[in-house]
């Protein structure tokens, strides 16, 4: 392929954007991970925070201090909780838009192949019209001129050719063979 041929760029324009697309894809999977552990690990938090808090209701000496640290704690998960959610809204938007844009893609590329479909039928066309006019203006034409050149030298030769000697005399050795 040439550099100057708009097919090279967009071959290059295309492979630029499908890596771009499995990078994008391979980020979504990897925050997905990210926001499925941590999801997990909030929840085994939560598990392991409910028995404290039944303990520290039992022990009434401590249960102010305890609370309070508590309650601390359980403002961060929800900020924790809150974010995560923010994240996953995030999440499922960029899932949108990416449909959105895979989808103009494959439109975009369906409209670019038909196209080039275009072009390739233009120019077998423009070859085939090409080829029968060299055919009928040039081939057919000095096919009949190296004919009549033919003929004409022919009748040159037959013309300018030496007149044929007399026979004066009568050779006796020659029969006559009439067979």
């Amino acid at each position: 392929m040439n550099v100057n041929e708009p097919q090279f760029w967009m071959m290059v324009a295309s492979i630029i954007i499908a890596v771009c697309f499995v990078v994008m894809a391979f980020s979504m999977i990897a925050i997905a991970l990210i926001v499925r552990k941590v999801i997990g690990t909030v929840n085994r938090i939560e598990e392991r925070v409910e028995p404290l808090i039944a303990k520290v209701n039992a022990m009434s000496d401590q249960g102010k201090v305890m609370s309070v640290h508590l309650t601390e704690v359980s403002e961060n998960l929800s900020t924790a909780t809150k974010y995560l959610a923010e994240s996953t809204e995030l999440i499922k938007d960029e899932v949108a838009e990416l449909k959105q844009l895979v989808g103009s893609t494959a439109i975009v590329a369906r409209d670019k192949v038909e196209l080039v479909s275009q072009t390739i039928d233009r120019t077998q066309r423009q070859v085939t019209t090409t080829t029968d006019f060299v055919q009928e203006k040039i081939v057919e034409p000095a096919r009949e001129i190296a004919a009549v050149m033919a003929g004409v030298r022919k009748a040159l030769e037959v013309l300018f050719a030496p007149a044929p000697k007399r026979i004066d005399r009568v050779y006796l050795e020659d029969e006559m063979f009439i067979g």
